[in-house]
């Protein structure tokens, strides 16, 4: 059988015949390997009237907080891959609700699956990941510590359908929230 690993091939950039984009094409065989976005899940996760965030320990944006979110993993729903990064960031037990938001990244290659969730008790801890975890009511929230533009989007938006059950999940954010997103990260 031959091998699908792409340590395993020589590869040149180009436009494989049929195609439109330049690929990784292997130099002996034609193999192409597929560079694709990455999937990251993740939740708005609420306790009572407070928002569960996270310190960074790890880069990007070590010692920023963040909501509970990270890279899918293989085989998983994005449900599971969100209930689990809130396990691995802040040993949280959630209850995943319904989705709040599907972000587009496209300067880094991500798709963004928000969660709306809930603790099932109000137990955390840090995990492997996070350098603190802790409970913000939304006065309180770090809002010039928060890690990314999506964090700050996730935040006004779960807000924007608090107590709704049935909701329309969001996008990108747009006009002044997408604006003071950015202008709160680079105070």
């Amino acid at each position: 059988m031959a091998s699908t690993n792409p340590n395993d091939f020589k590869f040149i950039r180009e436009i494989p015949e049929g195609d439109d984009l330049e690929r990784h094409v292997c130099t002996d065989c034609g193999w192409i390997h597929y560079e694709n976005p990455k999937i990251v899940v993740g939740s708005v996760v609420t306790y009572e009237d407070k928002f569960l965030l996270c310190r960074r320990a790890i880069e990007p944006r070590k010692g920023f907080w963040t909501l509970p979110a990270g890279f899918m993993e293989q085989k998983e729903t994005t449900e599971e891959g969100a209930a689990r990064e809130a396990w691995e960031e802040a040993e949280a037990k959630i209850i995943v609700e319904d989705l709040l938001a599907i972000y587009n990244v496209t300067h880094i290659s991500q798709v963004q699956i928000m969660y709306r969730a809930h603790l099932e008790a109000p137990e955390y801890k840090p995990g492997k990941e996070s350098l603190e975890v802790d409970l913000f009511a939304w006065d309180e929230i770090p809002w010039d510590q928060l890690a990314f533009p999506t964090v700050v989007w996730a935040l006004h938006q779960y807000r924007d359908v608090k107590g709704q059950k049935h909701i329309a999940p969001f996008g990108n954010a747009t006009g002044d929230l997408y604006k003071q997103s950015f202008e709160m990260l680079t105070r």
